[in-house]
């Protein structure tokens, strides 16, 4: 009995190759975690102080503003997400992640950067003050071709969307808010890209990354499915050029400058679009208008893969840690976000519900469009 027992563990045993490749793994999610965290801390502590240690709970990815939802139920869905994340990694969906957050003076020089803007940052937060971008505009007789819900200074962040220095501080702000988890919430979405691509020549086939931003996700698509022609939108120039910065000429990816209400492209040349934490900064009536548009771009057949923020009633526990979030981080469109029903949105857009995967604070939707 006890060699069929031996013979049984060994085979249960992870080979040398699995066992190394999660042990680096956790390696540098437990690194990312700690480094980001520690910000965050710092940045508490630092905000208590200059407000003469008045009260100010954390950012909400850690404690929440009621007791219904504890530190360790939150540290448990990180741990979960994570554990998720290898676990694609193994079987194939993606590559070992490598974050690519850039040498270790780049992390240093981004980290102490976004310290250098804290006191600015924290007043616009002390005084509600996310509309700094529009008055700079209009005391500068300055015309804009944006969008009026565009030009705020969301998350309080300097220059809102609109300058390089937020461009290149932006990933590390959300890090930071979400304690090192943002990129492995963003990979949860090649899950359904791998799963649609499968069996499929990749070099026929088409990505859209509508509201690319700072290019993290068409990164990593362009490192899991590297024959993929891979395109890239967003509404600034300056998160534009970061995205090229980011990726590089190793990772080819054409990017136009546009935006999601009218997306630059023609109708039916999609095989695949991707959105990724854009809908929840956009009001209402738009986001139907952009609903459409995924639409109208996606070649029948096709698949939209949609990330943003929980929704209300999405995870047991989580909703005081949702409607927390807009007053602490100026997100005047979220608190409508998280009681938007997505499936009847899509549906009079004509895509059909394919899933729902909530992953953390975030989730995954996928929408076809009918043959």
């Amino acid at each position: 009995m006890a060699q069929t027992h031996d013979h049984h563990s060994s085979r249960r045993r992870p080979s040398l190759g699995r066992m190394l490749m999660r042990g680096t793994y956790a390696a540098r999610q437990i690194a990312r975690f700690g480094w980001f965290t520690g910000q965050r801390i710092a940045i508490e502590r630092i905000t208590k102080r200059a407000e003469g240690d008045a009260e100010e709970p954390a950012p909400a990815a850690v404690q929440p503003s009621s007791g219904k939802t504890k530190s360790a139920d939150l540290l448990a869905g990180i741990r979960e997400l994570f554990a998720r994340d290898l676990a694609n990694a193994e079987a194939g969906y993606y590559p070992l992640p490598r974050d690519a957050d850039g040498t270790p003076m780049q992390i240093i020089a981004r980290a102490r950067a976004m310290f250098d803007d804290l006191p600015v940052s924290t007043r616009r937060r002390e005084e509600a003050d996310g509309q700094e971008i529009f008055r700079k505009l209009n005391e500068g007789g300055e015309a804009s071709s944006l969008p009026r819900y565009y030009l705020q200074n969301f998350h309080f962040q300097t220059d809102g969307y609109l300058s390089d220095g937020s461009a290149k501080l932006y990933d590390t702000q959300v890090e930071v808010l979400f304690n090192g988890t943002a990129n492995a919430m963003r990979r949860q979405a090649l899950v359904p890209v791998a799963q649609f691509l499968e069996g499929k020549d990749q070099r026929k086939l088409k990505l859209a990354d509508i509201a690319c931003g700072t290019g993290r996700f068409l990164r990593m698509s362009r490192e899991a499915f590297p024959r993929l022609g891979l395109t890239g939108i967003d509404l600034s120039e300056a998160y534009l050029r970061e995205a090229r910065r980011h990726i590089g000429q190793r990772y080819p990816v054409r990017f136009a400058m546009g935006n999601a209400e009218q997306i630059p492209l023609p109708d039916d040349s999609q095989d695949i679009v991707t959105s990724v934490f854009l809908f929840h900064e956009l009001p209402p009536k738009v986001r139907a208008i952009v609903a459409g548009e995924f639409a109208r771009v996606l070649k029948p057949g096709g698949v939209l893969v949609f990330v943003d923020s929980l929704q209300i009633g999405d995870v047991d526990g989580y909703d005081r840690i949702l409607e927390s979030f807009p007053g602490r981080f100026h997100e005047p469109y979220y608190d409508g976000y998280i009681r938007e029903n997505l499936d009847k949105l899509y549906s009079k857009a004509g895509l059909e519900l394919v899933s729902h995967t909530p992953a953390f604070l975030s989730k995954v939707s996928v929408y076809r469009k009918p043959e």
